[in-house]
């Protein structure tokens, strides 16, 4: 019987920079997780974090993770070839099932493309899984662009609008993600269509709100929350909103509930 708390040590086949604090972790093992979902990742006697999968294929899943305190700061020390412990995947992840026909509309802010990384590609590798796909994402500065690679990439494959948000870079819009929601003909889709929003709380409020504003009703509306969680298995108590137990219940909400859910 598989014991759903204890991390399995897994080895680092790459390690990529991504901008100047986010670098993606390439981990070899065979948890297939679903999109959205996240996982454990630890350091013995240093301590865990969740982290979401940006990435998957067959034996490896991507990891894209920022410096922001002492157990991420420890694991970007690690090389490839050196050990990282992983256990999950935990929560609820994108509802692909409600997903799958519709015409899709992402909207991401900084490392919230993180969270939906995975799904994109798997549009672009499966023509056939949405109608269309729209991509509004917004970062910062130029230097916290990450997954150039990918933004490339998708460019070929969905409408996307790239945008920075006082900076300029040809071919970039210079704003707020919020600002091009409007551009957005959601009437054109005859209801028959999804967003996804994931980005930093204040981002995601004004995102939604701007969604609402512009006619889509609140239960199209799909977000993503990166919230602190430790046990991931709600036990401890650390993620409860209320009686909303984010690791559990999420980390993807539909916003009929989301909206609700504030510290």
């Amino acid at each position: 019987m598989n014991n759903p708390i204890m991390p399995v040590p897994c080895e680092i086949l790459s390690v990529k920079q991504e901008s100047r604090h986010e670098y993606t972790y390439r981990v070899k093992t065979d948890i297939r997780p679903k999109h959205g979902q996240f996982l454990q990742l630890s350091i013995p006697k240093i301590g865990e974090a969740p982290i979401s999968v940006s990435g998957q294929g067959d034996g490896w899943l991507d990891f894209t993770i920022r410096s922001v305190g002492k157990v991420t700061n420890d694991i970007f020390r690690k090389r490839a070839g050196d050990t990282l412990f992983l256990r999950g995947a935990y929560g609820n992840g994108w509802p692909l099932e409600q997903l799958a026909g519709k015409h899709l509309i992402f909207i991401t802010g900084g490392t919230g493309l993180a969270p939906v990384r995975s799904l994109l590609n798997h549009c672009a590798t499966d023509p056939g899984f949405a109608r269309s796909v729209r991509l509004i994402a917004g970062f910062k500065n130029e230097e916290g662009i990450i997954f150039a690679e990918d933004l490339a990439r998708w460019q070929k494959c969905f409408q996307t609008t790239y945008a920075l948000d006082k900076d300029e870079k040809a071919g970039w819009r210079t704003g707020l993600v919020t600002a091009f929601i409007k551009e957005i003909d959601f009437h054109a889709f005859d209801a028959d269509y999804a967003v996804l929003i994931v980005g930093p709380p204040v981002m995601m409020k004004y995102a939604g709100l701007e969604a609402v504003a512009c006619g889509v009703p609140e239960e199209k509306i799909w977000v993503s929350f990166e919230r602190k969680m430790s046990c991931a298995i709600g036990k401890c108590g650390h993620c409860r909103i209320d009686e909303t137990y984010v690791c559990l219940d999420g980390p993807v909400f539909n916003y009929q509930q989301a909206k609700y859910l504030v510290d």
